[in-house]
């Protein structure tokens, strides 16, 4: 085994959380090599937040995430907040701004994360190399074998970083689901989450020429309530609330859209009646909503072609609430292609909260996305993948 290939860490994939332990496991003295099959460090890094990074929320915190077990996330994300993470972004001078819910953004690019976190990599002297394709791994007298496309890595610890399955177009593969089996562990089961929902074929063509339309809205089910803007588009419903409401929801199911949040609609429209009593009731919705809108729900809730003074209080209260409660049966999702994220993952039962470490096999890791660990959207997962990371990081060489 030549000394070129030995190292004291091996982390498999160079996003955000690899990328994040890596830096921090050599500023501890570890020699450390992260490897990826990309061209690129960070990809789903770069188009984030549409390029610009939403890279933390000021509010994270365990409530925001999903998981079967909802304490596990508990101990990483108090012992590395988004305070810390805020303070390497300022350490390295990149300018942010809060865009909304507690989201923030880089000014400039996202290609400042990256910049930043390979910076800090280099200056530890963190090894990343790209373009090397993980083979095969292995595991004999305490040292674990990494089969690439560009020679075998051996190292006593191993980190899998290589996230979920969601954007495949970035690279994404099943390779840590793979690993995490390999050496005996359970993998919950996934699916896309974060993600646009489609329409059946009906409901979409009679809502299509509304593609491009948003409003702000509170998207519910059973499970989850979310008050954002939903929009529609050629395929059905995205923007914030339905991709929220998303990870909370299973095929199948229904849910319903309030679109006059804060609003009484029962109240307003017969206070309508009462003020302009000649107008008509499909005139009347426009005063809330944009007119193709308006005139698409008439028709698809069948209300008449009636004047506010010919609406009786049933109808109006009818009226009412479908606009409270916009029931919606969606066709499906747009699955991994478009997902944000992966719900599910490595079962969080066999991995120490404290130190990502799998608890059947000695000097083994996951941290990040390959995790059952879900957040909401608006930088809730890049916040998992670096206090993960660190809490990985913190233990990693104490063997």
């Amino acid at each position: 085994m030549s000394e070129a290939a030995r190292f004291d860490v091996i982390i498999i994939g160079a996003g955000a959380a690899g990328l994040h332990c890596a830096w921090q496991a050599a500023a501890r003295g570890l020699k450390v090599i992260v490897i990826d099959h990309a061209k690129q460090a960070g990809k789903k890094i770069l188009i984030s937040g549409g390029g610009r990074c939403n890279f933390t929320n000021m509010y994270a915190s365990p409530e925001n995430y999903l998981s079967n077990n909802p304490h596990f996330c508990k101990s990483a994300l108090s012992r590395y907040t988004q305070w810390d993470f805020i303070a390497l972004v300022e350490k390295h001078g990149i300018a942010y701004h809060e865009k909304t819910l507690g989201q923030l953004f880089c000014d400039h690019s996202a290609k400042d994360i990256v910049r930043m976190l390979l910076d800090e990599c280099a200056q530890y002297g963190a090894r990343v190399q790209l373009r090397t394709e993980v083979t095969a791994v292995s595991h004999a007298a305490n040292v674990y074998s990494v089969t690439t496309s560009q020679g075998t890595l051996h190292a006593p610890e191993l980190v899998v970083a290589c996230g979920g399955l969601s954007m495949p177009k970035l690279g994404a593969t099943p390779l840590g689901y793979q690993l995490a089996e390999q050496f005996g562990h359970r993998i919950l089961p996934v699916r896309a989450g974060l993600v646009p929902f489609t329409l059946h074929e009906q409901t979409k063509q009679a809502y299509s020429e509304l593609s491009g339309l948003a409003l702000d809205v509170v998207a519910s089910n059973a499970r989850a309530s979310f008050k954002e803007a939903m929009l529609f588009t050629h395929r059905g419903l995205s923007g914030p609330a339905m991709l929220q409401l998303s990870s909370y929801w299973q095929p199948g199911e229904a849910f319903t859209v309030d679109l006059l949040p804060g609003s009484d609609a029962l109240h307003e429209l017969q206070q309508l009646r009462h003020d302009k009593p000649k107008q008509g009731l499909k005139t009347a919705l426009q005063s809330w909503f944009p007119k193709r809108f308006a005139l698409t729900l008439a028709v698809q809730h069948g209300w008449p072609e009636k004047n506010l003074a010919d609406c009786s209080n049933e109808l109006l209260a009818q009226v009412a609430e479908q606009l409270h409660a916009w029931h919606v049966q969606p066709n499906g999702t747009e699955g991994y292609r478009t997902a944000e994220v992966t719900l599910g993952g490595v079962d969080t039962d066999q991995l120490s909260s404290k130190t990502m470490a799998s608890k059947l096999q000695t000097g083994l890791y996951f941290i990040g996305e390959v995790v059952d660990v879900t957040g909401w959207l608006g930088g809730y997962n890049f916040q998992w993948a670096w206090a993960s990371a660190h809490a990985c990081a913190e233990a990693l060489g104490d063997q």
